[in-house]
């Protein structure tokens, strides 16, 4: 068993910490207020080929593995969750379900796009009354001649206000599980934003609401086969929950650096409170369980790689990874005090930015009904 990173993997660490040092830090605070979507972070990301870090470069991409997708992702959201999400949903839940399951001429047509960032995509699941429970949704896909005439509703639909591209699920028949995925270009007619939500964290990440009202597509843009939808929907979620790993994990690391920083010019009492046994407890534990979270994210990011199915991992990588970084937070506004409370601290922001970590993709109940299903059999 290697526990050694490549040349490659170190390099790449390197050179997205030192861009989100130079680019994505000095505005985080100010798009955090605005809301506006960092379209700047977005052109360089793409420039550094970070939107699609493991599609092939004969499509495009960076051709990288899993592992340097986990990294890209961590550093990115060291620097803003936001810019990690954002960079998240385009590779993991728009990239890796056409370049799994999407024929050879849906790759080609969209992948270079996508992972070039001429284009943004979208990943649109959960609906106003289902999330954790995706199977009872109500939106519907007929097929009418050599077109797929689309109707209903989906929510918390992140990146989509700027989204060139919509892998979209839609019920196909009477059965609970007939539904089927679908790759839907924006905008389109009877394409309809109804909603920008107004978050509490990772705020220069657009969240939406969308409507279809009968928006058509061509017949070929169905992804893999009718009535499997479903499983194409579980499959890229196993996948992308690494992502929400590694973004819980860059804000943890964040929430640490913050931290150890502040105790070490902080005084109280004549000295830095980070002479006291109080302070670098919490520390030691934030460290401990940043190490644990982050071996969790490798070992599961290696098995995607070796196609290795790893519905468990993913499960124990993201909630762990996640609830580790609730505890990070909370204890790095706790050691900076009453200051910890005050916007003009990178912790208040983390603090609202981490939230979201225990709840997409997955709630943290849904993520132990996974992990219980796989230990009790």
């Amino acid at each position: 068993m290697d526990f050694q990173l490549t040349a490659t993997h170190e390099m790449l660490r390197k050179t997205v910490r030192e861009f989100a040092e130079r680019e994505i830090r000095p505005k985080s605070l100010h798009y955090d207020e605005t809301q506006e979507y960092p379209m700047e972070w977005a052109r360089k990301m793409a420039e550094l080929g970070l939107l699609g870090i493991f599609v092939p470069e004969k499509y495009g991409g960076s051709g990288l593995d899993t592992i340097s997708y986990a990294i890209a992702i961590e550093e990115l959201s060291w620097g803003d969750a936001s810019a990690g999400v954002i960079a998240a949903v385009n590779n993991g839940l728009v990239c890796e379900p056409i370049l799994r399951f999407g024929t050879e001429e849906q790759k080609r047509e969209y992948l270079p796009k996508l992972a070039s960032g001429q284009w943004m995509g979208a990943y649109c699941l959960t609906e106003p009354g289902s999330g954790s429970d995706a199977v009872a949704m109500r939106t519907t896909a007929r097929l009418v001649d050599d077109e797929w005439v689309l109707t209903g509703t989906k929510a918390f639909v992140t990146n989509a206000l700027h989204a060139n591209l919509l892998v979209v699920y839609a019920r196909t028949g009477k059965d609970k599980h007939d539904i089927s995925a679908f790759l839907v270009p924006k905008p389109a007619k009877g394409l309809v934003d109804l909603k920008k939500e107004n978050k509490m964290g990772i705020r220069a990440s657009d969240t939406m609401m969308l409507g279809f009202e009968d928006v058509r597509i061509p017949k070929e843009n169905l992804i893999g086969t009718q009535g499997k939808g479903f499983n194409i929907a579980l499959a890229t979620l196993d996948g992308g929950r690494i992502g929400i790993a590694a973004q819980a994990l860059g804000i943890a690391q964040a929430a640490y650096d913050e931290a150890a920083k502040y105790a070490k010019e902080r005084e109280a009492f004549g000295q830095p409170i980070a002479n006291f046994q109080a302070i670098r407890f919490k520390l030691a534990d934030m460290a401990m369980e940043i190490e644990a979270a982050r071996l969790l994210m490798y070992r599961v990011a290696w098995m995607h790689d070796q196609g290795v199915r790893h519905t468990y991992e993913s499960s124990v990588a993201k909630l762990f990874a996640s609830e580790a970084a609730h505890r990070a937070v909370d204890q790095a506004v706790q050691i900076h005090g009453g200051y910890g409370f005050i916007k003009d601290y990178l912790v208040e922001k983390l603090y609202r930015d981490q939230r979201i970590t225990e709840l997409y993709e997955g709630t943290s109940e849904v993520q132990r009904i996974v992990i219980s299903r796989h230990v009790l059999g």
